[in-house]
């Protein structure tokens, strides 16, 4: 979740001197349409850093390189073999090998920070050798690959998402980053079930903003924990003007909640679900159908994947 990595990355960087610090900004074509812009902008604004889109970001007081921001668009999900895999794991493997070659650009860097939550953990592993199952793989904790060259850092392991707000509050963050929804680590790849290519993830961001612009011009953002699209792995007859169509359906998700291990979907206005159905289906084109997931948090998950 980005606000979680922003509030870990801010706090190891109030901890660490500019030499010992690396942000890597990987930014791949499976981010929100807003989502590196909102990073890149805070990173600008929270931290006393400045960057140049693709290349070095410096400290901007006595401009010593503490971070790069990296961008692998063409980075795919696929193996070497072509086979399948669930696309966190392959994302993750892929943000690994990734850090590693860069970071061999940069000297004695031995630690990954990162912002795992408790919610996370308890999701995907027994945290104290306990009797919780495995509900989920989460790209930073079972989505990783058992061996890697860093050493993980996760100060938030054990806290919940409303405890790291209260932090990142304290450190001066801006409201906007922390108060900002989840979103998940290996991005859009796991809110498109089954095969992901480009023109999914494309279908994708544009009906994700359109949903998450019309919840904050209808003050209905900071009302709702969480909100987001799903691409469903399903086309639908549909008609258009005079023309047939057969495209896919899309699911819109909100839920409130307080720390993210218990969830119910957020009560729209029936004249909201409508206007903001018409606009996706008026203005993306590939979509045809639009649904809403009114499933609580148990017995589903707020994410599908």
């Amino acid at each position: 979740m980005i606000s979680n990595n922003f509030v870990t990355k801010s706090l190891v960087f109030k901890e660490e001197s500019g030499e010992r610090f690396f942000e890597g900004l990987l930014t791949v074509e499976m981010v929100d349409k807003q989502g590196e812009v909102t990073v890149v902008d805070s990173l600008y604004k929270c931290l006393p850093i400045w960057m140049d889109r693709g290349g070095a970001i410096s400290d901007t007081h006595s401009n010593r390189i503490v971070g790069k921001g990296i961008n692998y668009a063409k980075t795919t999900l696929t193996t070497e073999d072509g086979s399948e895999l669930p696309a966190l794991k392959i994302i993750g493997k892929i943000f690994i090998k990734i850090f590693e070659r860069e970071s061999k650009k940069f000297k004695k860097i031995k630690y990954l920070a990162q912002g795992t939550l408790y919610p996370d953990v308890i999701e995907s592993q027994s945290h104290h050798g306990g009797p919780s199952s495995v509900i989920k793989s989460h790209h930073n904790v079972g989505g990783l690959p058992k061996k890697m060259k860093f050493k993980l850092v996760e100060p938030f392991r054990e806290l919940f998402k409303d405890e790291v707000r209260k932090i990142g509050l304290s450190l001066k963050l801006s409201k906007e980053i922390v108060f900002r929804h989840p979103f998940p680590g290996p991005g859009l790849a796991i809110r498109i079930p089954g095969k992901v290519d480009k023109i999914k993830v494309k279908i994708l961001q544009e009906a994700d903003i359109i949903f998450i612009n019309e919840l904050k011009k209808r003050n209905l953002y900071k009302k709702i924990w969480q909100a987001f699209t799903v691409l469903l792995p399903v086309k639908t007859v549909g008609v258009m003007g005079d023309s047939k169509t057969y495209e896919f359906v899309c699911s819109l998700r909100a839920v409130t909640s307080q720390d993210g291990m218990t969830a119910d979907f957020f009560n729209f206005k029936n004249k909201d679900l409508s206007e903001i159905s018409n606009k996706i289906i008026n203005n993306v084109k590939g979509i045809n159908r639009v649904v809403y997931d009114i499933t609580s948090k148990p017995p589903a998950t707020i994410e599908w994947e």
